[in-house]
């Protein structure tokens, strides 16, 4: 495809994209009176706002012991979380109060930053009260996410132990698992009954992770289980005495024979029934109310008002553009063949893959860090500001790298005792080749999750509702476009490395046209997985795994590409208003210092700044 073409077809996506009537007008925030009474009152309004920003925060971390944990809080560490109608309830009934106090704050005599975050969550809380209705639209079993996996990688990966009371915690969540698992086995049983199962590809996997956590020592011979050998190796760092060490060892021992055992195998014998109900339907069309419940999940995820046609159609757009520039490099490279041969090519040649040996996966992990180490020691080319917290980078546990993602990251503990964690899924190693390397640290590490969402857990003066909270299209369309713009900085020198990015970024589009497929236009899941071997490099296993991810997480892969391609639009629009004046480091500080924003408000700051400095 020609450069001009080529560039016409990328500007015509962005202006679309700053223009169109598909995405939401900008929210219209309030201004204030000049007058010097309404300051006072501003100021007084406006801190009478933030102490109930923070009140309704802590509220709803103090109702969720998991959530505590993330942040740090010990209040109630040795619980789990309590799930069901009643729950649900007292759930909805505390976001009803939140937002009955919100609306009795004088929403005129708030300042800009406070007006914003009135704005915000009170979206949040209007749109939580709507989707109530479809609470049970969900798979809460699945092989990406889900009760029977979390327990082990919340233990292992969230709960610190620096002391006794902290492993006495852990055994005692060991032993609330029987509860925590029968709650977690009645949400099936109720969506069982609204005939809402997941398809049959997923039992399989369910069944795998469940079985893993109990398999090993104590529960038989062999090495030690995933749990086991986390709290072992945690009460042993601690500096305590070897008859308090050898209790807790023996008390954890109990718990994971007498309850965690028990009830996992309960679990599975249930889960196991349940596969005989499920069928080979995959949309979220066959839900009740399927197109209406698949319609609101793409507006809260995209937090755009496009249609399932209109973003498909932006997806086949963006799949031609990438084509074109993919065969540019393959002209390059001297690569004799066509687009479909050079795919070949990429997927099979051993020397874009590491072994799929212990070495080959320490490699990879080595590259990984050396790549976001090379990207740090450039930061300020084009940041004003970055995290405090550490990063570092790791590969998932062998207990749930079966069937996890790829590639994740992990947010790091406020209090700076948990650092932010990039995790490579090197379960299979054909799925994860070299030229695909530089694009996937950028976007989960350095300069994207880790630079985003770091950075807004530490920003001051804003309510913790907004450094802790998200928008998906927000914060994945700033993963994408983070890596995107270190092209522009002269890095995938390596042509097929800038492949790599681009086969990253064609992964993405067609992520628009399959969710779309799946859900709106109900494609099966052979079709799905086809569309994906025939338009990308990537290796069929990520095609299987990517299809399933669309099947239990409707809408959620659509927020890439709408949010990146919203980002480029407004910095697109921006140069050509400001010329000389534009400062690329500026504009990644206005991106990154409200925190996650919907991209009509991102819109609205950005455009302001234009103005301001126009």
């Amino acid at each position: 495809m020609p450069i001009k073409t080529k560039s016409s077809l990328l500007a015509i996506t962005l202006a679309s994209l700053i223009h169109s009537s598909a995405i939401a007008a900008p929210t219209q925030l309030p201004l204030l009176s000049p007058s010097e009474p309404a300051v006072y009152k501003s100021e007084s309004e406006s801190k009478k706002a933030n102490a109930l920003f923070e009140s309704i925060f802590m509220e709803n971390v103090m109702a969720s012991p998991i959530s505590q944990t993330h942040l740090g809080i010990k209040t109630d560490y040795g619980k789990w979380d309590e799930r069901g109608e009643d729950a649900d309830a007292r759930d909805l009934a505390r976001t009803k109060k939140h937002l009955a106090q919100l609306n009795q704050l004088d929403e005129t005599q708030l300042d800009s930053q406070t007006s914003l975050s009135y704005t915000l969550l009170k979206q949040k809380l209007e749109q939580s009260i709507a989707d109530y209705q479809w609470r049970y639209h969900s798979y809460p079993v699945n092989q990406m996410y889900g009760g029977h996996s979390l327990v082990a990688s919340f233990l292992i990966n969230q709960h610190q132990i620096t002391d006794i009371a902290d492993a006495k915690a852990y055994i005692s969540r060991l032993n609330g698992v029987p509860k925590y698992l029968q709650q977690l086995q009645d949400a099936l049983e109720i969506r069982a009954e609204k005939g809402i199962i997941a398809p049959k590809f997923v039992f399989p996997h369910v069944l795998s992770d469940s079985k893993n956590i109990i398999t090993g020592q104590p529960f038989n011979s062999g090495e030690d289980s995933a749990l086991w050998a986390d709290f072992k190796r945690k009460v042993t760092a601690l500096s305590i005495d070897e008859s308090d060490e050898k209790q807790l060892l023996a008390e954890a021992k109990q718990a994971l024979k007498l309850n965690v055992e028990p009830a996992y195998t309960q679990l599975i014998g249930y889960i196991t029934k349940l596969e005989t109900k499920a069928d080979t339907r995959d949309g979220a069309w066959k839900f009740p109310q399927g197109e209406a419940y698949y319609n609101n999940a793409l507006a809260r995820t995209t937090t755009t008002e496009m249609t399932a046609d209109q973003i498909h159609q932006l997806g086949l757009t963006e799949v031609a553009r990438i084509h074109g520039e993919m065969r540019e490099i393959m002209h390059k490279v001297g690569f004799k063949g066509d687009l479909q041969a050079f795919f070949k090519f990429m997927r099979e040649d051993k020397q874009f893959y590491y072994p799929a040996t212990d070495e080959g996966r320490e490699a990879y992990l080595n590259e990984a860090i050396a790549l976001i180490d090379n990207m740090s020691s450039r930061l300020d080319e084009v940041f004003n500001v970055k995290p405090q917290a550490p990063m570092i980078v790791k590969r998932v546990e062998a207990f749930r790298e079966k069937s996890a993602g790829k590639a994740f990251y992990n947010q790091p503990s406020p209090d700076g005792t948990r650092p932010g964690t990039y995790y490579a899924n090197l379960y299979d190693m054909e799925a994860m080749p070299k030229y695909q390397m530089e694009a996937l640290a950028y976007h989960e590490g350095t300069p994207g999750h880790h630079m985003q969402i770091a950075i807004a857990q530490e920003l001051e003066g804003l309510p913790k509702f907004r450094k802790f909270g998200g928008y998906t299209a927000y914060i994945e369309g700033w993963g994408l476009y983070s890596e995107y713009f270190p092209k522009e900085m002269g890095l995938y020198a390596d042509p097929y490395s800038d492949f790599g990015r681009l086969a990253m970024e064609l992964w993405r589009s067609c992520r628009l046209v399959v969710d779309t497929g799946m859900h709106a236009k109900k494609w099966t899941r052979e079709e799905s997985i086809n569309y994906y071997v025939e338009n990308t490099p990537n290796a069929k296993s990520d095609a299987v795994k990517m299809v399933e991810r669309h099947v239990v997480m409707p809408s959620q892969a659509t927020a890439y590409k709408v949010g990146m391609l919203k980002i480029l639009a407004l910095r697109e629009k921006a140069k050509t208003t400001l010329g000389e004046k534009f400062d690329i480091r500026e504009f990644h500080t206005l991106v990154l210092k409200n925190g996650p924003l919907p991209l009509d408000i991102l819109e609205d700051k950005v455009d302001i700044w234009v103005s301001e400095k126009s």
